[in-house]
């Protein structure tokens, strides 16, 4: 998924690399009326406010989605809108260039609107677009100035069919695929090869002196999954029974492996050996992922944290193993003997499925948020999409244009092969028992498929649902949604859930540690696998976040479970005994995707007023 930002084509691209699978692109229109009816429990749900002020904020942030959904067609199809179906993006230096006026044009109009507007919610949505468009901006000078990009072909071409060919998409809409198939592979009049067009916008930026090129790890690493893709495109069109597409998909492969035999002999021996990015830029991705403090002092915060959290995990352990009859008593090994009572095959759905009903009556007995009047959808990834995003995620909903889809809690197996590796290594952390509470809790309830759904059923503004993204508040409810679970968890649930809770901490500081030198990605996976004790391949799979799939991201957890814990904290002291978790919960999820300052100031503003005055 995609951070919901206008980016000009290159700043997609690039972007895609850095945040992918963690927010669904969104275009259109959310009415003020844009609740999915029926959705949530009758009696439970949460009054409404009113939101007429809405229909006025989403005719602002229409003007920038208009950009987006004409320089990124695939992002608006994966939206629900049919109309750009056979649409492809074309990255073309022209189209950037295009991209950046227009995006300029609306900042002017929107800068004027802003000193205009008298409507306080509005008002802070046209901040919010602003502050967006400015961030960007940025993004993108940078990018332009310094940086020769690398752009995974056949990784693209799979995302831009996958959105067409999923079960929650239409068959009518599925057909569309033949024609974005026929396109990519340059076969329709007008059309260049979608790899034709990587090809030539990297030729100018190497042109430039001076520039920064790609890190050869990311080059590698991508380069040796690239099968996955190739065998994932036919298995699509097999699955949901489209004729037609054998021919130009035989000259598409035939592009992409070129594609890529470009990249092995022309940009990768001029890669970089040094994985970590310029200060300068890993500053601006800690902006775009609203880490908002000194990196150095987060990485303070997360060593400390850390030590509380092993503490924690060591108690526990020692009841475990006290009640199992085991000698060992340290929190490695316990964590490590729950580990081989695997799932496996098909006894895996139904167990995760299992499970969330009992974490469903454990929200509802504790009161700890409402629940929509509906299944959560589960599912396991296939060998493409493990390689797009080999660690447990939500793909979700369309967030405009929402004809019933929801969200979908995706549960990948194994990492991909690498090279020199016969077959893929097994992940071992996610398929077993006392793992599925906190995994649970994080990607479906409370956590993110009812932080995404709930967006859709409330019909919160487009900027607050979209443009106020950032990944810090979207993380940090997926760790609190853990962290207001855990206590109800058996304690072989409780352990493990700290011990992901102990990961997210190690990302603070071995992200920021990796990319300033401090340390080697060999001291990561140290840490990784010997005092967090992940799996060799999920500890790798880590690595890869900090080095270059993502530098800056995987902060995003620990920052922002620590500033909603901390807002919950203020909110009880200001509520005392009238403190209601379940309707302080329900506010925070109605806000849409605030970043922690604003929505501490809604909380303090709006919900806590409201409480106080009954």
């Amino acid at each position: 998924m995609i951070p919901v930002r206008i980016y000009p084509s290159k700043e997609i691209a690039r972007l895609r690399k850095l945040t992918r699978n963690l927010l669904a692109a969104a275009l259109l229109s959310i009415c003020a009326a844009g609740a999915r009816p029926g959705l949530m429990a009758g009696p439970q749900a949460p009054a409404q406010p009113d939101r007429s002020w809405i229909a006025s904020s989403n005719a602002y942030t229409n003007q920038l989605l208009d950009v987006l959904k004409k320089h990124s067609p695939e992002d608006a199809s994966s939206q629900g809108l049919a109309e750009y179906d056979e649409k492809i993006s074309r990255p073309t230096e022209q189209d950037e260039d295009a991209a950046i006026v227009e995006t300029k044009a609306v900042q002017a109009r929107l800068t004027r609107a802003l000193a205009l507007e008298s409507d306080k919610n509005v008002e802070q949505d046209l901040t919010i677009l602003l502050h967006s468009i400015q961030l960007t901006l940025k993004r993108h000078d940078f990018a332009n100035a310094h940086e020769v990009p690398y752009e995974n072909a056949s990784q693209d071409v799979f995302q831009g069919l996958r959105v067409l060919l999923d079960d929650q998409v239409v068959p009518d809409r599925r057909k569309a695929a033949l024609v974005r198939l026929r396109r990519y592979a340059g076969l329709e009049p007008g059309y260049t090869p979608f790899t034709e067009i990587l090809k030539q916008r990297a030729q100018e930026q190497i042109a430039k002196p001076n520039m920064i090129f790609p890190a050869k790890l990311e080059i590698d690493t991508e380069l040796s999954r690239n099968q996955n893709y190739l065998d994932g495109i036919p298995a699509l069109f097999k699955q949901y029974g489209l004729a037609g597409w054998e021919e130009p998909f035989a000259k598409l492969k035939t592009e992409l492996t070129g594609y890529d035999s470009w990249v092995k002999s022309d940009l990768l021996p001029k890669a970089r050996t040094d994985f970590r990015l310029p200060p300068e830029e890993y500053a601006l991705n800690l902006e775009s992922f609203g880490i908002d403090i000194p990196i150095a002092q987060l990485a303070q915060m997360a060593h400390h944290e850390f030590k509380v959290y092993q503490a924690e995990m060591q108690v526990i352990a020692a009841q475990i193993a006290h009640q199992r009859g085991w000698q060992d008593t340290d929190y490695r090994s316990v964590c490590r003997r729950l580990k081989q009572d695997q799932l496996t095959g098909e006894a895996i759905l139904p167990f995760y499925k299992k499970r969330l009903g009992e974490i469903e009556a454990i929200i509802a007995k504790q009161n700890l948020v409402t629940l929509p009047d509906r299944p959560a959808r589960i599912r396991i990834a296939t060998p493409a999409e493990s390689s797009q995003q080999p660690a447990p995620h939500m793909v979700a909903p369309p967030l405009l244009n929402n004809t019933g889809e929801q969200g979908e809690f995706v549960l990948p197996l194994n990492m991909p092969p690498t090279e020199g590796i016969a077959k893929p290594e097994k992940i071992d952390d996610f398929t077993y028992d006392a793992a599925s509470w906190t995994i649970i809790a994080h990607e479906a309830r409370p956590g993110h498929e009812l932080q995404f759904d709930s967006m859709v059923e409330h019909g919160v503004s487009l900027a607050r649902a979209l443009y106020a993204f950032n990944s810090t508040n979207v993380e940090g409810w997926g760790l609190y949604a853990e962290y207001i679970t855990k206590p109800y968890m058996p304690l072989e649930g409780q352990l493990i859930s700290l011990q992901f809770r102990l990961q997210r901490a190690a990302r603070a500081f071995l992200d920021p540690e990796l990319q300033s030198g401090k340390i080697k990605p060999e001291d990561a996976m140290r840490v990784l696998t010997q005092d967090v004790n992940l799996s060799v391949p999920f500890a790798k799979q880590e690595v890869e976040r900090y080095t270059y799939r993502s530098p800056g991201q995987a902060n995003s957890y620990f920052y922002g479970y620590t500033r909603l814990l901390r807002l919950r904290q203020d909110a009880e002291k200001a509520l005392g005994a009238t403190f209601d978790q379940k309707k302080f919960h329900d506010f925070i999820l109605a806000q849409g995707l605030l970043p922690p300052d604003l929505m501490h100031r809604a909380v303090f503003e709006e919900f806590i007023p409201a409480q106080t005055s009954k």
